[in-house]
Order: structure tokens, then sequence, then C-alpha cells
């Protein structure tokens, strides 16, 4: 099997892993409201922990692109059948590079789910009032270190391809070239991604000191809550 076929099998995997994630998560309404009211915490605690980033004039753009699109309370559940259906043209087009970058982006997507999944479950009914404590039991319960050790060197990849992408002088015009096609592809949501992305890293000179920031502080927090500390969760 060449590599652009397992990536492409990685890639087809993964994107079945969070459309069933998220297909359970459905199933029961009460089930679909707490996940909700977990992932809108979640992403306010991310925003209490990168609130200088989000305010930055130069890294702006790239956090709030990673906290809305990358990790974001709402259900980019058209985004997900959009990848599904452009999966042969991309295992066409793109480079090896290229598909690597999509395959991190879904395996990221798939194991956030899975464990929010499963924090979910953990905490249970204090999932109406939640807090840093109740977040803290939880995710000690749920453990997984390596999965949470994954996430951290996922984003840290992603982050790094991303810069290096928005930093190639032929992909704005590819973008461009694109949009419209893409529309008529029913591909309009898949390709905005692609646009917001590619703007937020271009924004910066360089995406390392801000991939170097967000990596440190999930990690910090990463190690402070298996020690039993929750301060850090704000």
């Amino acid at each position: 099997m060449s590599e652009r076929d397992q990536i492409a099998q990685r890639i087809t995997k993964q994107l079945a892993r969070v459309a069933d994630l998220r297909a359970s998560a459905k199933v029961d309404p009460k089930a679909a409201d707490a996940r909700r009211r977990f992932r809108a915490w979640q992403s306010e605690r991310l925003a209490r922990t990168h609130a200088d980033l989000l305010a930055s004039k130069r890294f702006g753009k790239a956090a709030s692109f990673f906290l809305s699109d990358v990790y974001g309370a709402t259900d980019p559940a058209n985004r997900d059948e959009e990848v599904q259906r452009a999966v042969p043209t991309m295992i066409k087009l793109l480079t090896s590079g290229g598909l690597e970058i999509v395959a991190d982006a879904i395996e990221l997507d798939a194991l956030s789910e899975d464990l929010d999944a499963a924090m979910i479950a953990a905490i249970g009914r204090r999932a109406t009032s939640l807090n840093a404590a109740a977040y803290g039991r939880a995710y000690r319960k749920v453990g997984r270190r390596a999965d949470r050790q994954r996430q951290i060197d996922l984003i840290r990849s992603l982050g790094h391809s991303l810069d290096l992408l928005a930093h190639r002088s032929f992909v704005a015009m590819s973008l461009t070239m694109m949009r419209q096609p893409a529309k008529l592809a029913g591909l309009s949501d898949l390709h905005s991604f692609l646009e917001r992305g590619y703007a937020s890293f271009r924004a910066m000179p360089s995406a390392d000191e801000f991939i170097d920031l967000v990596v440190t502080r999930e990690q910090a927090l990463l190690d402070s809550l298996f020690a039993g500390d929750d301060s850090l969760l704000g």
C-alpha cells in the first residue's frame, strides 16, 4: 500500500469515527443537550486560558480560528458531510503533505469528540452545573492520558503544517480559483473553513510563537489536572 493510500485510509477511518460519535450524541435529546452545554463550557475555558491571544493583533485571527473552527461549541455537520464527499477528489489532487494536514485535522476532531463523550458520561448529573472542580474530577476519572497527549501533539503538528501552507504563494490563488467550483459542487462550508485557516495563519509572519504558547499552556493544564490541581481551569 502506497503512502497516499495509507493516508487516505486514515482519513476515511477518522471520518467514520467522528460521524458515528456525533450521530450517537443526537439519538437522545438529553445527551445532545449535555454535549452542547459541555462543549460551550469547554469553549469558554479555552477562551479564558488564551484570552491574551484572542485579544492580540498579531495572534487574534489564528486563536479565533482554533477556538471556533478547530474546536467549537457548534456542530460542523455540513462540513463533515462535505469532507466525506470530497475525499476521492482530495486523494487525486492533494500532495501527500496536504493529505496529512487533512488527516491530522480530522483525527483531532474525532479524538476531541470521543474524549468529550467520555467526559460527559463521567460528569453525569453534574453536567447541568459544571465547574472547575467537577470538570477536574471527571478528567481524572476518564484518564486516557495518552489520548490527551495525542490531542496536544496533533494541535502542534496541525499548526506547523498550516503555517507552512499559509506562506506558499500559490495557495491564495488556488483557494480563490476553487471558490466557485466548490460552491457548485456543494462544498462551500469546507472551502470557507480552508480560507479562514489560510487567512488566520497568513496574518502572522511565523506561527512558531503562537503554537508554542498554545501547546505549552495546554500541556501545563494536562499535567496540572492529572496531578489533582484544577486551578488552571480558571
